[in-house]
């Protein structure tokens, strides 16, 4: 598998499906920081690329939690009726 131009050999345990999904989804979000970053180094877009998919990480873990916290109120509302 080749991702960024470098050979990647690995086992997972997950489809390899899910595996190109995700290698296409780091190529465009590659590709849409070079486009708006000019002439910076492989080595920097790298990092940027990494920062932002992290920072989504953890902006989708706060939602995440969020929506769960939400969802136990739900619950625990249907679970206990008011009376």
């Amino acid at each position: 598998m080749t991702v960024l131009g470098l050979d990647l050999s690995f086992a997972a345990d997950v489809p390899p499906e899910r595996i190109q999904k995700a290698v296409d989804y780091v190529h465009q979000r590659y590709r849409d920081l070079q486009g708006r970053s000019g002439q910076l180094s492989k080595e920097r877009l790298l990092t940027y690329l990494a920062l932002s998919l992290a920072d989504d990480y953890l902006h989708d873990q706060g939602k995440l939690m969020q929506l769960e916290t939400t969802l136990q109120q739900l619950l625990s509302k249907i679970d206990s009726p008011e009376k």
